[in-house]
C-alpha cells in the first residue's frame, strides 16, 4: 500500500487529482515530518478508510514515533474542535462564544513534537473540516512562528487534494459494490 498504489485507484475522469496528489506529496519542500504529519492527519480527517489504508504505512515509515502518534493526535483533537468551535460560531446567539468550554486538549499545548508542526497539522485538519474560526487561529500562531503564507498554502493544498481523492476513491468503491 502506498502513494502509487492509491493513485492507480483514481479514475480517468479524476486524473487532475491523481496528477495534483502526485505534486503535493512527491515534489513536496516542505520537511518531512510536516509533510507526513499533514498527510497522516488529513487522510484520517478525510474519513476514508481506503485513503488511509495507502498511505498510513508511508506516513509511519517517515515519521518519528512521536510525531506518527502527535500527527494522530491533531486530527482526533481538531475532530472534536473543528465541531465544537464551528458549532459556536455559527450560532445567532454569541453568548455561547462566552460560555467555558470545558473539553480537554492538553495535547495542543504538550504535544510531543515541535509546536509548529502539530499547528501546521491542525490547520490542515481544519480545512477538511471547515471550522473558520480554527482555521483562523492555528492561521496566526503559524504567522506569528514566521512560517510564511506560501508554507501555509501547502497544508491547505494537501487537505484539499486529498479530501478530494477520498471523495473519489470511496464514491468509485460504493459504485462497485
Amino acid at each position: 500500500m502506498s502513494l502509487d498504489s492509491l493513485k492507480s485507484r483514481i479514475p480517468d475522469y479524476a486524473k487532475d487529482l491523481k496528477l495534483n496528489l502526485g505534486s503535493v506529496i512527491g515534489n513536496s519542500d516542505l520537511p518531512a515530518q510536516q509533510l507526513w504529519g499533514t498527510v497522516l492527519s488529513t487522510a484520517i480527517a478525510s474519513r476514508s478508510a481506503i485513503v488511509l489504508r495507502e498511505l498510513e504505512p508511508e506516513a509511519k515509515a517517515n515519521l518519528s514515533p512521536e510525531a506518527y502518534t502527535a500527527a494522530k493526535a491533531a486530527a482526533a483533537v481538531m475532530a472534536m474542535n473543528n465541531v465544537f468551535y464551528r458549532t459556536r460560531h455559527l450560532l445567532s446567539d454569541h453568548e455561547y462564544g462566552s460560555l467555558r468550554a470545558g473539553l480537554r486538549m492538553n495535547v495542543i499545548g504538550n504535544p510531543g513534537v515541535d509546536k509548529v508542526d502539530f499547528e501546521f497539522w491542525s490547520f490542515a485538519v481544519s480545512a477538511i473540516n471547515g471550522c473558520g474560526m480554527c482555521l483562523d487561529s492555528h492561521e496566526q500562531v503559524l504567522r506569528k512562528a514566521g512560517v510564511e503564507r506560501e508554507v501555509v498554502q501547502e497544508a491547505f493544498k494537501i487537505a484539499a487534494v486529498i479530501q478530494a481523492v477520498a471523495a473519489t476513491v470511496d464514491a468509485e468503491a460504493a459504485l462497485a459494490e
